[in-house]
């Protein structure tokens, strides 16, 4: 299993949204970087992830499951990017802010940390280790 970070602007679309579509998921659309894109085709079904208020909020609120492997993004006219679909597991016990997440030093390569501006990134198993007891939250 792969762990990974996804991130949203919650005005566009909320860890509640997420919420509400239940066991069928949603499908992470509207990824146009091909690295973040890239990341999305090593994912598998059953790799977790986090999910991540970008924006004035800034933090981890939830982790999701990919219920569906890379696959066409219908919001892509031109046919080159995908998407995976991902559906809520649970909400983390306490939110994670990025200011957490630079003030802990095992977490400086973090990509969020270090690729701000991706979408989608991965995280290894000693980050997530970190960040799930940080949230108080073992999935």
């Amino acid at each position: 299993m792969a762990y990974w970070l996804f991130k949203s602007e919650p005005n566009t679309w909320s860890w509640d949204d997420q919420v509400k579509k239940g066991d069928v998921g949603e499908g992470w659309d509207g990824v146009r970087n091909y690295q973040a894109s890239n990341n999305m085709k090593a994912m598998k079904v059953g790799d977790l992830g986090f999910f991540y208020h970008s924006v004035k909020e800034k933090q981890i609120v939830g982790i999701v499951e990919v219920i569906e492997e890379y696959h066409p993004d219908p919001t892509d006219a031109s046919g080159r990017f995908g998407m995976v679909t991902v559906k809520a597991i649970c909400p983390v016990g306490k939110a994670v802010t990025l200011a957490d997440i630079k003030a802990e030093p095992a977490l400086a390569d973090l990509a969020l940390v270090r690729q701000s501006r991706l979408s989608v990134v991965p995280v290894n198993d000693v980050e997530w280790d970190i960040i799930c007891a940080m949230a108080d939250t073992k999935p």
